[in-house]
């Protein structure tokens, strides 16, 4: 349903940085790089990050945050640890969340600028 998603940052360094260390363990690089924008995806682009003078401001109560599909358990452990590793918070360890559904493979992460992070693989086990 959904093409891309966009969000805007205030030090795209910073969060290059972040994103390639966070998505590389799910399979994905960076295949768009300006001076000002990001382009993340396998094949072709479906998350873009550009600075922004305003960036929408955090707000852990939102309910917003994005999902990126794993491969395996061992790639959604990975992006937590690349997450952590460069400048995020944790919101959630690596783990099996049976309230979600019996094979839900999940963790949950705070980028730099505050946005919400998850990355999830459903199987049962890997």
């Amino acid at each position: 349903m959904i093409d891309h998603v966009s969000i805007g940052v205030r030090d795209i360094a910073r969060s290059k940085r972040f994103y390639d260390a966070t998505l590389k363990p799910l399979g994905y690089e960076c295949l768009s790089e300006g001076e000002r924008s990001l382009g993340y995806g396998r094949d072709t682009v479906a998350f873009w990050i550009s600075t922004a003078e305003h960036p929408v401001p955090p707000d852990t109560t939102s309910g917003l945050h994005f999902c990126f599909a794993a491969p395996t358990h061992k790639s959604v452990d990975a992006f937590h640890a690349g997450a952590l590793g460069a400048g995020g918070r944790d919101n959630g360890k690596p783990g099996l969340r049976a309230d979600y559904g019996p094979g839900y493979y999940a963790a949950f992460v705070i980028d730099p600028d505050g946005y919400r992070l998850e990355a999830h693989c459903e199987q049962s086990a890997s």
